[in-house]
């Protein structure tokens, strides 16, 4: 056998029983980790600055480490096949949306802690930085650099596999199930449509699509079935209905929203 056969690949070193360990897939994901346990557990006025940052780390790995994603192209079939496997995703989660409300207590609270996010910057800049950076970096680094580095040493489904779930394990730091589950989810259909073929191009203008529709256009949450959401809508009504105290208060700040990110 050539030395040349024996000699590890870039980012890669000489593991145990002649299989080599990916010490730059691992950096990544540690890095990862970290990234996005600071973003969501940081000052909460900051949130959308942390979110862009990470994206922009990330996605800069993915750039660096997997060159070919640096010739990504994004032509009409690619937004066409993008849009349509976005409106897919969205179809799930309008069906999703009312089981997680019945199914787990907490899930009309933790729905509306995300969606209060949404109050931190002007909808546009928000629309920016999910289209132009966070999305787009979010396939780059997780189905374009986890997911094939997983793949070229796994196998195609099962690295589509481990990669959606170190994606959706991402989101544990959160403390937030509901995003915990709705990442699995999001990341199961991605790694999906990645494994089975799908062009990083459409993979790019699906995320993004997804990102800006479900969480400033047309949010999936509704009215929300539980006795708790039905206490909470009878108050809504009952203050709306009785005379302000003074013309210029401002809204009362939702405490379930305060519960999970922190003011500071």
């Amino acid at each position: 056998m050539s030395r040349r056969s024996r000699l590890p690949g870039p980012g890669r070193s000489a593991g145990v029983g002649g299989r080599r360990r990916d010490t730059l897939l691992a950096g990544g994901l540690a890095a990862a980790y970290a990234a996005f346990a600071l973003s969501f557990r940081g000052p909460r006025r900051a949130f959308w600055d942390r979110m862009t940052a990470t994206g922009l780390a990330l996605g800069g790995l993915a750039l660096a480490a997997e060159p070919e994603l640096r010739r990504t192209p994004i032509r009409g079939r690619h937004v066409a096949a993008g849009l349509a496997s976005a409106a897919g995703l969205y179809a799930v989660f309008l069906a999703g949306d009312r089981a997680v409300r019945r199914l787990l207590p907490a899930g009309g609270r933790e729905i509306g802690d995300l969606y209060a996010l949404r109050e931190l910057r002007p909808r546009g800049e928000l629309a920016a930085r999910l289209a132009l950076v966070i999305g787009p970096a979010e396939e780059l680094f997780w189905r374009g650099f986890v997911n094939r580095r997983l793949g070229r040493r796994f196998g195609s489904w099962p690295g589509a596999a481990l990669g959606s779930a170190a994606y959706g394990g991402a989101h544990v730091a959160t403390g937030n199930f509901t995003l915990f589950g709705a990442a699995g989810v999001a990341g199961a259909y991605w790694s999906a449509l990645a494994a089975a073929g799908m062009p990083m191009g459409a993979l790019i203008v699906s995320h993004a699509a997804w990102d800006v529709w479900t969480f400033l256009v047309a949010p999936t949450t509704g009215p929300d079935p539980t006795p708790a959401g039905q206490g909470m809508r009878r108050n809504q009504a009952m203050e709306a209905a009785a005379p302000s105290s003074s013309s210029s208060a401002e809204p009362p700040m939702n405490s379930e929203v305060s519960s999970r990110f922190s003011s500071t």
